[in-house]
């Protein structure tokens, strides 16, 4: 499978519920590397990499956060860097 990379920001109730945290434990999980940090705006702002299914599934199961509630997203396909590991930023 080829690995791509995606720039998303997510909108809705993404900050004070632990979803970076989440973001990180779910990008170890399906080996999805890259980094994710709050936005001045409220939003969460995200770099992902790996597989289409593993970024799609990373986010699936940041959605199922107790109090995370993401009511938009920006997604943008960028080039992929090849890094490994996931980071909070």
């Amino acid at each position: 499978m080829d690995r791509i990379r995606r720039y998303i920001v997510f909108y809705g109730s993404v900050q004070g519920v632990g979803f970076r945290y989440r973001a990180y434990y779910a990008a170890r999980n399906f080996g999805v590397s890259g980094w994710v940090r709050n936005c001045y705006d409220g939003s969460v702002e995200m770099e992902a990499e790996g597989t289409e299914k593993a970024i799609d599934d990373m986010i699936l199961a940041i959605e199922k956060g107790t109090f995370v509630r993401i009511e938009n997203m920006s997604v943008k396909n960028i080039p992929v860097h090849g890094d490994y590991g996931f980071e909070i930023r």
